[in-house]
């Protein structure tokens, strides 16, 4: 009777341990579409597996605790978020936590961005608290070795598509963009903007003026060049970008450009102060540092919207004037017949040197009397 038993238990044995383990290599999937899981630090593995039943990624919790149990001594569970899309047996989906093979959100920082967008952008994909990042990004100490003058990490934070899991730290991906421009900066431009030299601030200065002004890598030379020979002849850059800028470091809400923004005393409002601003009012790309570098010949000084996704450009005040004047009627007309499509066109205008075009009243007509800016 007792040999009996015991071969009986061994046969249960047997028959468990053969179960558990074709049902170990057997893949499952109850779900349709995709599982998002996340697991907190420090959740009991009772609990996780608990929860990937629940979410249909296991069948069963023994097989995934069953590997857990001969594996606890050398590897444990990583807390983290965890993507499912597809049928996976319970050893793959036990690899898949202990590997920490984690999701990671593609955070995207369009070219131009400056910290204000980044900082935003952090917090819509991944929660992070915009105002550490806007913090952190305020002091240039981090870049010093690149640029002793720069006065923040702004220019610096290079746009990209970024992966980072849900969790990251602001500091953490402040320091990723940074480390990408310094790749960037030692592979494309080893040669041409040495660290630490003054021409690099003045080159990622002007490339983000650059990069502000025009989405159009054709135009980016073109207006690279008008911006170097205004610096030549001593003339105001007159950049509606760094009014814009100077108003976001001030707090101000974003909108049209004010009389009073015109006049303020900013060192970043190239209305009023000669030369660059102190530092880049955004982060540019390849491109634009490109065109900072290799600006187009030329002789044009002005350059206003042609108001169909490029600008037109002028080499005296006489014909920049008549330029505006066009862009001017073109607006008008737009507006009787498609109000709707006419201020989106006014929304995504990029205006730069001779800008007065772009907007309409009194400070547009002050700016248009000057003689000596466009």
């Amino acid at each position: 009777m007792r040999r009996f038993l015991a071969g009986l238990v061994a046969g249960l044995v047997l028959a468990a341990a053969l179960w558990t383990l074709d049902d170990l290599y057997r893949p499952y999937r109850s779900y349709s579409g995709t599982v998002l899981m996340e697991i907190p630090p420090g959740e009991q593995v009772t609990a996780v597996a608990q929860e990937l039943v629940a979410q249909g990624v296991l069948d069963h919790r023994l097989p995934f605790l069953v590997c857990y149990a001969v594996g606890r001594l050398r590897r444990r569970v990583k807390a983290g978020e965890y993507f499912f899309d597809r049928p996976l047996r319970p050893i793959d989906v036990y690899r898949k936590l202990v590997n920490g093979d984690i999701y990671l959100h593609t955070v995207v920082v369009p070219e131009g961005s400056d910290r204000f967008d980044v900082a935003r952008i952090f917090h819509e994909r991944l929660g992070l608290d915009s105002s550490e990042l806007l913090r952190i990004t305020e002091q240039g100490a981090a870049v010093h070795d690149l640029d002793p003058q720069a006065p923040s990490l702004e220019g610096y934070l290079y746009p990209d598509t970024y992966r980072f899991a849900r969790g990251v730290s602001p500091a953490t991906a402040v320091a990723v963009m940074l480390a990408r421009f310094r790749h960037v900066l030692a592979t494309k431009f080893r040669d041409e903007l040495p660290p630490g030299s003054k021409r690099l601030h003045e080159v990622i200065t002007l490339a983000s003026l650059v990069e502000k002004e025009t989405p159009d890598p054709a135009e980016r030379p073109i207006i690279s060049g008008v911006f170097l020979r205004r610096l030549e002849k001593g003339m105001a850059l007159q950049c509606d970008p760094t009014v814009i800028y100077a108003a976001r470091l001030d707090g101000l809400p974003p909108g049209p450009i004010t009389e009073s923004e015109l006049d303020s005393d900013s060192p970043y409002n190239t209305y009023r102060r000669a030369g660059l601003p102190p530092g880049p009012i955004g982060n540019p790309g390849e491109a634009s540092i490109r065109a900072a570098l290799d600006p187009a010949a030329g002789n044009a000084l002005y350059f206003v919207s042609s108001n169909h996704s490029g600008h037109v450009f002028a080499r005296t005040l006489a014909e920049h004037q008549r330029n505006v004047a066009r862009y001017r009627r073109e607006v008008a007309a737009l507006r009787h017949d498609d109000p709707e499509k006419a201020k989106e066109n006014l929304r995504s205008v990029h205006r730069g040197a001779g800008s007065a075009a772009a907007r309409s009243g009194k400070s547009a007509k002050r700016l248009e009397q000057k003689t000596d800016h466009p």
